[in-house]
Parts: C-alpha cells; structure tokens; sequence
C-alpha cells in the first residue's frame, strides 16, 4: 500500500510535513513500517481541500487532514480496512460522500497532461519518473532526425503557454536554423501574475519533465547547454529541481553522450529577484546576463541573437512540461484535444471569491461557466458572480455575459481579455471593479522597467486617474481620458507588459460602465469597497443602545445613552468596520 501526501507549497504552510511524520510514527508502532510507504508527491490541485492524504491501491481521497488525523488515519484505514468518512469529500450538490477523486466535480472535466505526474510520483526520486515513460521520449528522439521531432512538435500545434501563444514548434525550428558555435535554451520559470501558481507546482511535482523537454529542444536546435531562469521566492521548486538536475546527471540523462547518443546537454539554474517584466524573454535574457532587466526591440529575436548574443530558445514551464508526452503519445493525439486554432489543454490558477480554489487542467475550449460553476463549485458564501479576471495584469475583466465564452488564445482576445500564463481570479457582488482596475494598476506600475515612456509614466498616470475616481473627485471628463490614455499606452509601449497593462481599465469601463458613473456622478462606490465614498450609518429603528459599537470604536466616533439609538460621527470615523462587525442587530449599515 502507498500513502500519497500532497507536498506542495499550500499543504506544506498547513503541516503536510508534520502529517507525513505521525503517518511514519504511526506505521512504525504498528509494526507496518515495511508494509506501507509514505510517499510525498507535487500537488493534487484541489488546494482549497488540503491538506490532501491519498491511499492507494484503493484511490481513498483524504481531505483537510491534521497531523492528529494520522494515528487514526492508520488504525482505521490501514489496519482494519475501513475509510474515516469524516475525512472525506462530500459533493455539495448532491450532500454525498465521495471517496474517489475521479467522481468528484472538481476533477471530472479534467485532462490532466501537463500535471499527469503532480500528486501521483515523488518529485525527488527520478526512479519514479522513469516508471511514468520518464525520459522515454527523450530516447525516442535520437532515434529521429532533429527536424522529425520538430515536425512533431509543429503538428501537435503546441503553442507557448507563457501568455503569448505563439507555435512552439515554429520557435524551435526558427533556433534551429541559426547557425552559431553556441546556443542555449531557456526555461522561463519567472511567474509573476498576482494568484498564479502554475509553473511553480509543476516545477514541485515533476522538474524531470521539464528536464527532459529542454533536452528535447537541445537536440532539436543543437544546443549544449540550458539555464532555468527561477524566481529566488520560489525555494520548494528551486530545491527540488537541484535534485531532479544530480539525479539526472548521475543517470546519464543529462551531461556528455546523453544514453550513448553522443548528443551533451546540462542544465543549470540562475535566481531572478521578482520582477514581473523579467517575464518578458528579452527581459529575462539581459538579467540572466547580470544587466538590468529591461526589455529590446525585436527582431533580433532571441532565436537570432539571445543569450550571450547566442541563438536563444525561451519557452515557460507549463510548455515543456507538454513536450514529452506529445512525443510519447503523437502529435495526432494531442492536437485532437482542445479547439481548431488552440489545441492540448491549459493550466489555471483558480483564485479568487470561489469555493474550489485550487490548479486545474481543462481542455481548450471548456467554457468560463464550466470552470467557475463545475469544477470550482460556483461562487463562495451564495454570492452573486460578478467578474472573472484572466491572464493576471495584462487580462481583462469579464462578466456573465461571457460565462459561455470557449477558453482558448483567440476567443479571450475577441472579448477583451487574454489567456496569459494562466491566472483566472473571480470575483463577486462585492467587488469594486474601478478599485480592482486600480490594484492591477498599481501591480504595473511598480512592475515597470521604466525603459519606455508610455509605460513608465502613462500607466502611472492611469493609476492617478482611477485613485481619483475611488477618491469621488472623478468627472466624466476623467473617463474619456482613460480610454484614449489606454489606446496611446497600447499602440506606444515597447513590450508586452506595457502594451496589455490597459487591459484591466479597458475592459472594466467597457463592461462596467454604470460603477464608473456611480463613481464619478453619484460619488458611490455600489459595491462599498471604496472608502472615501463610504459611510457608516445607524438605524435608529434598529440599535437597542447596547453600546458594544461604541465600546469597539478605535477613534470614539461614536455616541448615545444606554438603551437609546445611537449616532455615528462621519467626519472623525475612520471606515475601519469594527461597529458593524461587533453589531448583534445588524443596525449599521454602509450607505
């Protein structure tokens, strides 16, 4: 038997690591230590429900497990044969217990290809890479010319999962035919979307595959030598991808005459410090060089003149890890997956008001309304859904009238949003959709290099506008320079990040006009999220005079006698909520 234990970095923070102990500790005094193996595995993706505790042969699917849960955990379940049932999933919908993941609605629609491995092997042992047709697809490749396994690639119609979609066979045969004494390829491992986590727990759960994908591309374009570009905030990836790299070396799966092909390729790993324009390829290549990390004007492309002024590959995480199962399984196969310009899957990062947080890996063309309501169980608290954000900083804001949109590159372009590296927030009925387009504005505005003037200066002057505006100072006049302020940042901006930071205000005055008005004419935020246009009231038809809003008052704004209403004074009150959260009547409101 196997007990799987989900070591990503959500269940980590919620004592993964003590459960795994008292699993072991367990085991031990039952004298079952040569029985059972406890196996730490890359996340399950259902993170809202961690930690996550697997028993296989069996499938059992163990939910928000404490490290006190494992004693019983082993008597019950290991020795006796019977499921701790208060461990286990119950389906909202129908109130039944679930026992098996594959009946849940979380994983029902789907297809796991870039995740196959992640909650299933032990990211620290090669052994179990290799059961799971690890680095056969690397073997397959020297048994094909360079250009055969390009062709693959090309007829899959793989394209880069980084944000910008472009044909990832296209990019290989495009570093291929540069002929140079040096090439390198890169693996972007710079995510830096607010709520995204794609790249991060595949790099947790299974660094081999993108490993092996960089050998790959090595051998398609002739490259010695690749560099994983990683963000130094991202320590579990960093220290798991050192052990996948020794394990590799020491296998003969990476360094000279790689399985007695006489093909060399290595792999070593530089530390970005943060910075989301480091993203962009041509950022990320000047810092790898130890420059600032600043943006150029291509072409030259990266394929042309890169690293080190050296024909350059750069593909993300999420793209590698798609590579050798494309190769294993057929381009026919994948590309029969998703839509007719979108083909595979795409991993997201479900965040957000809604209940099943967690990674998820949809076909292309699953709609929003698939992906919000079915797999992450619709919206928290009996909420009203409001927006949906995708592709992070550079996405746009979508409402219910998109719910039925297909996901795939084109389709989020034509209604105003993107696909990006894969962020996908949600939000609700009480969000203010000016103070969201403000926060994504603010996020730009500390991302941007400042190398080119609309972005430097007109997205900060974007961010002064929608400040104005949740401040109640904002006109009409305010929002029309938004828009053209937007079109000028778009068509003048030197890379994508300027170019996509409108996005955000764009698509919020485009779907919610009417909350821009209310701002700027009303001066009311509907949602109540905007505290220079709020004010809390008491209904005097309500408030018994039980003082505890008064009691709880920081600034001793509020006043009144015992057992008579009370009154809240709006110029000292500070919008803190203290009152109303104290408040058994429900007598304070926000107007």
């Amino acid at each position: 038997m196997h007990i799987l234990i989900c070591g990503g970095t959500g269940c980590r923070a919620s004592k993964s690591e003590l459960i795994q102990t008292n699993l072991e500790d367990a085991l031990k005094a039952k004298g079952l230590e040569d029985e059972v193996q406890v196996v730490t595995t890359g996340c399950f993706g259902f993170c809202e429900k961690g930690p996550i505790v697997k028993i296989l042969p069996d499938n059992t699917f163990y939910i928000e497990v404490k490290p006190e849960d494992a004693v019983e955990i082993v008597e019950e379940h290991i020795v006796k044969g019977r499921q701790v049932m208060r461990l286990l999933y119950t389906d909202p919908d129908k109130k039944e217990t679930v026992s098996d993941a594959k009946n849940m609605g979380f994983y029902k629609k789907q297809i796991r290809i870039a995740l196959r491995n992640c909650g299933f092997i032990n990211p620290e042992n090669i052994e179990e890479y290799i059961s799971r047709d690890g680095y056969g697809a690397l073997g397959k490749c020297f048994e094909m010319t360079p250009q055969d396994v390009i062709d693959i690639i090309k007829k899959s119609g793989l394209r880069g999962r980084g944000g910008g979609g472009f044909p990832t066979g296209l990019k290989w045969e495009f570093a291929s035919k540069n002929e140079a004494d040096q090439k390198y390829v890169v693996c972007n491992a710079d995510e830096g979307d607010p709520g995204a986590f794609m790249d991060r727990s595949i790099l947790e759960g299974d660094p081999h595959s993108v490993l092996e994908a960089m050998a790959i591309c090595g051998y398609t374009m002739g490259a010695d030598k690749g560099v994983i570009y990683i963000r130094a905030e991202y320590p579990l990836a960093i220290e798991r991808l050192k052990v996948a790299i020794g394990q590799a070396r020491e296998y003969g799966l990476l360094g000279k005459d790689i399985l007695g092909s006489g093909f060399n390729f290595d792999v070593e790993m530089r530390y970005g410090a943060g910075a989301f324009v480091c993203g962009e390829e041509t950022a990320l290549i000047h810092s790898m060089e130890g420059l600032r990390g600043e943006p150029t004007v291509k072409p030259p492309f990266p394929a042309e003149s890169g690293y080190n002024g050296k024909p350059t590959n750069v593909n993300n995480v999420e793209t590698f890890a798609n590579v050798p199962v494309i190769i294993n399984k057929g381009a026919d196969w994948f590309s029969a997956i998703g839509t007719d310009k979108s083909k595979g899957t795409k991993v997201f990062a479900l965040a957000g008001k809604i209940n099943n947080v967690g990674l998820i890996e949809v076909p292309m063309g699953t709609t929003l309304r698939e992906v919000i309501y079915e797999i992450g169980g619709g919206i928290k608290d009996g909420k009203k859904f409001k927006a949906v954000q995708t592709g992070g900083p550079s996405g746009g804001c979508l409402t219910e009238k998109h719910l039925d949109t297909p996901i795939d590159f084109d389709n989020l372009l034509a209604v105003g949003s993107m696909m990006g590296s894969g962020g996908m927030i949600v939000m609700d009925e009480d969000d203010c959709m000016v103070s969201m387009a403000k926060f994504y504005l603010d996020f730009t505005v500390e991302e941007s290099c400042g190398k080119c003037t609309p972005c430097r200066v007109g997205n900060k002057r974007l961010y002064e506008l929608l400040d104005k505006i949740t401040e109640g100072k904002g006109t009409k006049e305010d929002l029309d320079l938004l828009r053209n302020l937007s079109a000028v940042i778009k068509d003048t901006s030197l890379c994508g990040l300027g170019q996509t930071s409108p996005n955000p205000v764009l698509s919020t005055i485009e779907n919610f006009y009417d909350e821009y008005m209310a701002h700027v004419e009303d001066h009311k935020c509907v949602a109540g999220q905007c505290k220079a246009l709020m004010q809390y009231v008491v209904d005097p038809e309500l408030c018994v005079g039980c003082t505890l809003c008064a009691r709880n008052c920081p600034v001793d704004c509020i006043s009144g006698e015992r057992k008579e209403a009370h009154i809240i004074d709006v110029d000292k009150c500070i919008k803190c909520g203290a009152c109303m959260d104290k408040c058994k009547f429900n007598a304070i409101s926000i107007q």
